[in-house]
């Protein structure tokens, strides 16, 4: 099943600190205009933003959490995306293309110099929600910029990012800064009870593992038969330093004629690569992962992980042969 909508999702776990801090702030009366929420996809980040415009746009009810109760008319609004108040940037629809952007464009952050400019719907804050800030093209990161700069009174601005590397350093220093870290095990097992309540406890389990703290790549899995496919990343990362041909063509026949299936066996492959390496390189490793990367110097193992990373986008891209690409993965993985 696909994560919750974060506008409409009450339910945030595993965050409380930095929860704390938004509302810390929300009730200091000396807020920060611009907020960079930052940490892997999947964690929570555009949950605990809508959850802290919620609360703002609710007129700033006390209490130390920002959990706004699901029947207030603020919470529906927010979820229906028909606050006044609030508004969503993102990735848009291009009606030419007849598919979502790649990027967010300059138009999109015009909408937000015209939202900000108008007097709050309600007499309270307006908020401005950037969802996947990391995908601002040139022209959209320096208009928005330019807002971040020149502030309004009374609005606050939300960038929710997983990779903030990719923003303009002007715009990172202007912003308060709030990374979240990857879930525990604790909330990841709580949170896929409550979201797969159909799932066995053990695949819930397996799921718990496969997601690496992240509840939104662990529910993507799921979805689309991750757990299954686990196995078979699992059998070919066993099987190294060689993979068999036959082995190869397995795993290409089960998988290579379904997009997801293809996108799902390469992430984890590499995620198992990379796993194993770092944990190598701090001489942390377990006898698997010792026994995985042993055969050859780590920086081979680097190689490779960037030979899979290309194939992978190269295939996606073009959409080439998904089983051929399998193919062509195992023999990197063999080193042929």
């Amino acid at each position: 099943m696909p994560p919750p909508d974060p506008r409409a999702n009450p339910l945030l776990l595993g965050h409380a600190a930095a929860e704390a801090t938004l509302a810390d702030a929300m009730r200091s009366g000396r807020m920060h205009h611009a907020w960079l929420l930052t940490g892997p996809e999947g964690v929570g980040k555009a949950t605990l933003a809508f959850r802290f415009a919620r609360r703002l746009l609710a007129g700033m009810p006390e209490g130390a959490s920002l959990a706004l109760d699901e029947r207030e008319k603020v919470f529906r609004r927010v979820a229906a995306g028909s606050h006044a108040d609030l508004l969503t940037i993102e990735r848009a629809w291009d009606p030419k293309r007849k598919r979502v952007r790649g990027e967010i464009v300059i138009d999109d952050v015009r909408k937000v110099t015209e939202f900000l400019h108008l007097t709050p719907a309600e007499g309270g804050w307006r908020v401005v929600i950037v969802d996947g800030a990391e995908d601002l093209n040139r022209n959209a990161a320096n208009g928005l910029l330019k807002i971040l700069e020149e502030p309004p009174r009374r609005a606050v601005v939300l960038l929710v990012c997983s990779a903030a590397g990719r923003l303009l350093p002007t715009m990172r220093s202007r912003c308060r800064r709030l990374r979240l870290d990857p879930l525990d095990d604790a909330s990841m097992a709580d949170l896929l009870a409550r979201y797969l309540p159909d799932t066995a406890e053990e695949e819930r389990g397996r799921l718990v593992t496969l997601g690496e703290g992240s509840v939104g790549r662990a529910l993507a899995l799921a979805d689309g038969g991750g757990v299954a496919v686990a196995d078979l990343v699992g059998k070919v990362l066993d099987s190294l330093p060689n993979v068999s041909a036959k082995r190869a063509h397995e795993v290409a026949d089960a998988l290579g004629r379904d997009d997801d299936a293809f996108s799902t066996f390469m992430d984890l492959t590499r995620a198992g690569l990379a796993a194993a390496v770092r944990a190598a390189a701090r001489g942390r490793a377990d006898p698997d992962q010792a026994r995985l990367v042993g055969a050859r110097p780590l920086a081979a193992w680097v190689d490779v992980w960037h030979g899979l990373s290309h194939l992978q986008t190269e295939t996606e891209a073009f959409h080439l042969d998904k089983r051929q690409a399998i193919l062509a993965g195992c023999a990197l993985l063999a080193g042929r």
